[in-house]
């Protein structure tokens, strides 16, 4: 499928130019003992630490910015499972434009409070019977408002590679060049994003998804060539990245930039969460931990005693449910 509108490096370039001052720099943590579980040299990104808990709020803060002030008024509605909502939410009570977010029944308590605490609105659906696409637009069209996808969106690409800008940077500044990069993957957006920064400014560095067991569908997708859906339902923990299948956008920039995906399970991801805490003192939701989990369970001989970049993409997990996981649930 062909694109007009297509992202490249220069328009994550130009995002983070537009972002500078509005998002938060996550560090680069790493520790020894995750080099020995995982064989490998690893630098974890955090964006757990970042503004909502989340990656989310630099696209959503660069997708909001290209709306014409005078259009500004009737404001946004999007569709996400939380992370996406908590970052639209804070990007307009910034810009004051009101804000509708369609999230699942399930959603995670804390990533509803996020969104309400911003001011914004939220509508629930149910993930399995009914379209949260169809159900944006449709308040969207009666409101006269803007829809902001969660990832198949020039603009919410652009501005989750800034991560990757960022994490490049860092790593120069450390006289470090990562062989290898790892991303938790969902719809795309932070790993097309990511994939085209790293095109721009470390080439050589290989960029790998990583996601859950039953919700597949880019490892499925970047072995066969084309987009493969997953099946209704949810079978996953790492609810941050359950959808039902690639972006047309994302896939087109990952089936050229990517070199392919790391399946994990609900206990390897929670072994990851419980790694996070112990040796960087982070708080990682199941989906943001899905790339550490790659690196510490199954990272192919060919990565073993490279250098591993992880992003840990977010930290919007349920109290009692974190705990449960902690304690070896």
């Amino acid at each position: 499928m062909a694109f007009e509108s297509l992202p490249t490096h220069s328009d994550v370039v130009a995002a983070a130019k537009r972002l500078s001052g509005l998002v938060r720099k996550t560090p680069v943590l790493r520790h020894d003992a995750l080099d020995a579980l995982a064989g490998a040299r690893v630098f974890v990104k955090a964006e757990c630490l970042q503004e909502t808990g989340s990656f989310k709020i630099r696209g959503a803060t660069n997708r909001l910015l290209q709306i014409p002030e005078a259009q500004r008024a009737a404001g946004v509605v999007a569709f996400s499972s939380g992370n996406h909502a908590q970052g639209v939410a804070r990007a307009a009570r910034l810009l004051g434009m009101p804000a509708l977010i369609v999230m699942p029944a399930d959603a995670p308590a804390v990533k509803v409070e996020g969104v309400e605490a911003d001011g914004g609105e939220v509508r629930f659906y149910d993930r399995n019977t009914e379209s949260r696409e169809e159900i944006a637009e449709q308040i969207a069209s009666e409101r006269g408002a803007i829809v902001v996808p969660s990832f198949d969106d020039p603009h919410i690409i652009s501005g989750q590679g800034t991560a990757g800008l960022e994490f490049t940077a860092q790593m120069k500044g450390a006289g470090e060049t990562l062989d290898h990069l790892i991303t938790p993957a969902g719809g795309g957006g932070l790993a097309s994003g990511l994939a085209l920064a790293l095109e721009g400014v470390s080439p050589g560095t290989r960029v790998w998804v990583a996601e859950p067991q039953g919700h597949d569908d880019w490892t499925r997708s970047l072995k066969s060539g084309h987009i493969e859906k997953n099946a209704p339902g949810t079978r996953s923990i790492c609810d941050a990245i359950l959808t039902a299948a690639p972006g047309d956008m994302t896939f087109a920039i990952g089936h050229r930039l990517f070199s392919g995906g790391l399946v994990v399970s609900d206990p390897q991801v929670k072994d990851a969460m419980r790694a996070a805490f112990r040796y960087l003192r982070i708080v990682t939701e199941p989906g943001g931990a899905a790339a550490l989990a790659a690196a510490l369970a199954c990272l192919p001989d060919d990565m073993k005693g490279r250098k591993i970049g992880i992003v840990v993409s977010g930290g919007n997990v349920d109290a009692v449910e974190y705990a449960k996981v902690l304690m070896g649930g």
